[in-house]
């Protein structure tokens, strides 16, 4: 396999490595990855984490594991158990569907090299197509809301919904952007706090629950964020707390942009209510722990409601913008 190489997944010198997400901003260590097993509890841990980074994660290790002449059989197990880790977000089970395409050919393991070769350079340029379809949303001067993390981090290429914010700064003057810190794991404050510091964005970072007082305040232009999955009506789900910030920028008249690549437009969900959401362990919601330490604060025994998705209705999204353009409600039902 080719070196491919992107902010926080890398196949070079013969290896798979992944950024640890979840150390960021404070220590950047990269794993090794050579087992299924290893490559579920990344993803599990949100070492790895993103909806199109999963993806390509878990497709360069079956490569890899391809390339070092496992059988049929294996590969076939390998897929199934990396599809099953994350329900939610589609964009892997796209890429495990390309997978399984690619194990029925002769050359099989020459054939699922190149899907993820493929896979990984088709996500650079999505990304590239999306910001340049984006970007036209955007006005000198604006100040922009976000939800989660949406960058390099999370894709192969520049970023998904950070990625239109990344080329509106690279073209116009004055951009900048409100951070959600998103709760309870804080992607928004550890992870695009720390890409738009790279990246030299101005951005000012706030609890979750500010933004309604934000918005009030005739402070925010408009709000972009990503998707996990997308479905055929226009429902998506996304990071948990995406949901309060539409019903906010509707309530606001504030425009209100789902910014994805196709991968995770799921044409067989034909709405919100069917997508499954992924509900996580208690303990991320009854303290913390990382790169910046521990900290326990709820009662031992708390009882706790931890999704980590939830599902915007379509009704309240503006427009989609996707890596072949921006649809808007009427557009969108065309599609």
């Amino acid at each position: 396999m080719k070196e491919l190489i992107a902010a926080s997944l890398k196949y070079q010198g013969g290896k798979v490595q992944v950024l640890d997400q979840y150390l960021l901003p404070h220590q950047e260590v990269w794993h090794t990855c050579q087992d299924v097993a290893s490559m579920q509890s990344l993803i599990n841990n949100l070492q790895v984490r993103g909806a199109p980074l999963i993806g390509l994660a878990a497709t360069l290790l079956v490569a890899y594991l391809a390339e070092q002449g496992a059988e049929k059989s294996q590969l076939c197990e390998a897929i199934d158990a990396l599809e099953a880790t994350r329900p939610t977000a589609v964009n892997l089970k796209h890429c495990m569907d390309c997978l399984r395409q690619a194990l029925q050919q002769n050359q099989y393991a020459g054939a699922i090299v190149q899907s993820a070769e493929r896979l990984f350079d088709e996500d650079v340029a999505l990304c590239q197509r999306i910001g340049e379809h984006g970007v036209e949303l955007v006005e000198a001067g604006d100040n922009i809301l976000t939800h989660c993390n949406t960058g390099a981090l999370a894709t192969a290429g520049i970023g998904t919904a950070l990625g239109v914010i990344y080329t509106a700064s690279k073209q116009l003057a004055n951009i900048h952007v409100w951070v959600d810190e998103t709760r309870p794991l804080l992607q928004g404050g550890r992870l695009t706090a720390y890409e738009l510091a790279r990246w030299q964005i101005p951005y000012t970072l706030l609890c979750d629950s500010m933004a309604a007082s934000l918005m009030a305040a005739g402070k925010v232009d408009k709000i972009f964020v990503g998707a996990d999955r997308i479905a055929a009506n226009g429902d998506f789900a996304n990071k948990v707390g995406t949901y309060n910030l539409a019903v906010l920028a509707k309530f606001h008249n504030i425009p209100f942009y789902v910014v994805a690549p196709k991968t995770t437009f799921d044409a067989n969900c034909a709405q919100g209510s069917e997508i499954e959401i992924e509900q996580r362990s208690a303990t991320e919601v009854t303290g913390v722990s990382g790169s910046f330490g521990e900290c326990q604060w709820a009662p031992e025994n708390a009882s706790v409601f931890n999704p980590a998705f939830d599902v915007t209705p379509a009704s309240l999204v503006t427009a989609w913008v996707f890596d072949s353009g921006v649809y808007y409600r009427p557009e969108f039902r065309a599609i």
